[in-house]
């Protein structure tokens, strides 16, 4: 998890890395288990370790505004709420990922992946083969994200007999 290029005014405020973080512990344990965590759930499990959580404070950490939360105890008992090392809430200068975490955003990228060439082959059935050569080409390598890419995803669609207009 990248914070930014390295220039200050590219890194979020560390509420916002905080939030980002808290997101992806609750995005990465809906989709392992195929529903949401549930403030009152979070609430009941922190108080648990005792730990206690205000539905404001909760909702403040988890949207990055207001003050950063920096109590360890805290931030500790949520990273063992979502079976991950402290470090990942404590130490928010790392761009060091979880490998549950990881693991499991991979996993719904390629499922995503998997959806889009599963709706591609049913809409795409009856489509020229050198058409989908071209969409192909262009899916592998145009979708850059440099001015240079897209001009040679443009070149590379002309080459096979397209304009460049839609």
């Amino acid at each position: 998890m990248s914070a930014g290029s390295g220039n200050p005014q590219d890194q979020p405020s560390p509420q916002v890395a905080l939030s980002r973080r808290l997101n992806l512990l609750l995005d990465a344990a809906a989709e392992k288990r195929g529903y949401d965590v549930t403030f009152r759930e979070v609430q009941d499990r922190l108080a648990e370790r005792g730990v206690s959580m205000s539905r404001a404070r909760w909702f403040y950490m988890k949207d990055g505004t207001r003050a950063l939360v920096t109590d360890k105890k805290v931030l500790t008992a949520i990273c063992e709420l979502f079976d991950v090392d402290s470090s990942f809430l404590l130490d928010l200068s790392s761009d060091v990922l979880p490998r549950s975490i990881e693991a499991r955003l991979e996993f719904v990228k390629a499922l995503r992946v998997s959806r889009v060439q599963a709706f591609a082959a049913r809409t795409l059935a009856d489509v020229a083969p050198e058409t989908l050569d071209a969409i192909t080409d262009f899916l592998k390598h145009g979708m850059t994200a440099t001015a240079d890419g897209a001009s040679e995803s443009v070149q590379s669609s002309t080459e096979v007999g397209h304009s460049e207009d839609p």
